[in-house]
């Protein structure tokens, strides 16, 4: 596992919740809550490949 990964997640975390707090002061709860959305789409995209490969490994190791 790469560790850029985690710093990509981290960066991600912090621009989603910079902009959670700027659109719910301006009254844009509807528009903060796809920003936090989009944000978990994008690190689910991001981690799946990872978790296939943990199974796939795991499957092997016990040989299923």
């Amino acid at each position: 596992m790469e560790i850029s990964i985690i710093f990509k997640i981290a960066l991600v975390g912090i621009l989603v919740t910079m902009l959670n707090q700027i659109l719910k002061q301006t009254g844009r709860e509807e528009q903060a809550f796809l920003t936090s959305l989009a944000g978990l789409v994008l690190v689910l995209f991001w981690v799946i490949p990872y978790i296939a490969e943990l199974f796939e490994t795991i499957e092997r190791l016990f040989a299923l």
